[in-house]
């Protein structure tokens, strides 16, 4: 995978149970020059991206993939409910939950797919037998194959279990630390919206230098 989203991880390591190892956040200590933003300061830039024009080009930012095994859903639903929950304040999909009653499946998923930033793909030995979470996938990869809108959440899986159209993305394992692939869905998220906006003022920008 290209971009930023591999500097959110310390390195790609294969997938295997026996050593059960994750994709780690880096975390770069400050040199002694380097100014120290003071407090409030991300509080404030995090509010200021999600007020941003851009996020709201898309009804979601987050569409959660899961299988219907209960233990699936339950781990959608408490990542959906930290997304959400203050002072995160994200806006999530989830099929169960937001898809329009007696719509047609495959269309609802599409939609929900185009109109979130960023997918997370709860993947299970249940996701893999499921064949909307199948469908959900390869909507994504068409969506923007190796682009920075997907993360893989890996639960219990083998490297000859994970699908191969994944396997050059990094991912995050649930088992090993639930709480560091929350907060890793959660700084992508605002990662993604700081890139788009960056963008957006330059654009901007060679707009506003043609004009005058």
């Amino acid at each position: 995978m290209h971009g930023w989203i591999q500097k959110l991880f310390k390195s790609k390591v294969p997938l295997s149970s026996d050593v059960g190892k994750e994709a780690e956040v880096t975390s770069v200590p400050s040199s002694p020059s380097q100014t120290v933003s003071p407090p409030g300061a991300a509080c404030c830039q995090r509010q200021s991206l999600l007020n941003s024009a851009v996020r709201w080009t898309r009804p979601y930012d987050v569409f959660v993939c899961h299988s219907s095994e209960h233990s699936d859903t339950e781990e959608a639903e408490r990542l959906v409910s930290f997304l959400e929950a203050p002072p995160h304040n994200l806006r999530c999909f989830l099929s169960d939950r937001d898809s329009c009653p007696g719509a047609a499946i495959p269309s609802e998923l599409c939609q929900a797919v185009q109109n979130s930033h960023i997918k997370v793909l709860l993947i299970s030995h249940h996701f893999l037998r499921d064949e909307w979470c199948t469908y959900v996938m390869h909507q994504t990869l068409a969506d923007g194959p190796m682009s920075n809108r997907m993360i893989p959440l890996v639960r219990n899986l083998l490297h000859s279990e994970f699908p191969p159209e994944l396997k050059v993305y990094s991912y995050c394992d649930l088992n090993r630390s639930t709480q560091h692939c929350y907060l890793l869905v959660k700084r992508t998220v605002l990662q993604y919206l700081k890139d788009l906006v960056q963008k957006q003022n330059v654009i901007d920008s060679s707009i506003e230098s043609s004009v005058t």
